[in-house]
């Protein structure tokens, strides 16, 4: 893990890396939100409709 954070350090450069962990937090935030709105689409049951 130390490896891969040395590669990233050294890819990106020391300014880079808050920047793109914030694009990263963003991301799986936006991820999250979805998934529990889609979860929470499925738990309600839909309305019955009357075939009038």
């Amino acid at each position: 893990m130390l490896l891969v954070a040395l590669v990233v350090l050294l890819f990106f450069g020391g300014k880079k890396i808050p920047e793109l962990m914030k694009g990263i937090g963003t991301g799986v935030h936006s991820f999250k939100k979805g998934m529990n709105e889609m979860k929470q689409g499925i738990e309600t049951k839909p309305e019955k409709r009357s075939n009038r």
